[in-house]
């Protein structure tokens, strides 16, 4: 990589991550460009090289840790039980970590996207049920879970209870903690979801 590269790396970095501080702190329909060019030490113009709108940061914040979330899901130790739990618990831990107004805004987005002209497959929404899809079909694959299995229902199910979570979190303005919630549900319930379609045996409880 040229040193004209990695300087570009660099200066998109300082963006996401003057952009995630700014929209935490203030909420995007308060956060400005110039704010978030500002905190960076970069001119105006510099921003619309690597992005179209502010709205992409908030994009580019999610896609960044989900995909990864998604690997460690797959790598996870256990059943798919236990990948799925993985995946599950690491997704509210993120988005806890990264502040309630953060996830506000990832709901409101995809309510109401405030993009012209942006693809489908471009959203988080969209982005989250490819990620929960790829990993029911690794299941699959992997001899985990039957040929037969829904994966096209249980990721929209599974998805509705991650941001149906979410919303409630973002609605109680952060009052508890969202990772420990989505952990409650996957040690309760997660088990009696997927027991069905598991090829390999669960250990007795």
């Amino acid at each position: 990589m040229t040193k004209r590269q990695l300087a570009a790396l660099e200066t998109r970095k300082k963006l996401m991550n003057a952009g995630k501080d700014i929209i935490c702190r203030k909420g995007l329909s308060n956060t400005s460009v110039e704010e978030i060019t500002e905190a960076a030490g970069v001119s105006k113009g510099t921003f619309y090289t690597y992005f179209r709108r502010k709205e992409d940061i908030v994009f580019e914040l999610s896609r960044s840790m989900f995909g990864e979330i998604l690997e460690n899901a797959k790598a996870a130790e256990g059943d798919f039980v236990e990948k799925m739990k993985c995946y599950m618990v690491n997704f509210s831990g993120y988005i806890e970590q990264s502040s309630v107004k953060l996830a506000q805004e990832w709901v409101k987005n995809v309510v109401k996207p405030e993009s012209s002209g942006e693809q489908a497959d471009e959203s988080k929404l969209s982005s989250d049920l490819s990620d929960v899809s790829e990993l029911l079909s690794y299941g699959i694959r992997q001899g985990m879970l039957r040929q037969d299995t829904p994966v096209s229902e249980l990721t929209h199910a599974l998805v509705d209870l991650l941001y149906g979570q979410m919303l409630c979190w973002g609605m109680s303005d952060g009052a508890y903690s969202l990772r420990a919630r989505t952990q409650e549900f996957c040690d309760t319930c997660l088990e009696q979801m997927l027991r069905e379609y598991c090829l390999r045996a669960f250990s007795p409880s």
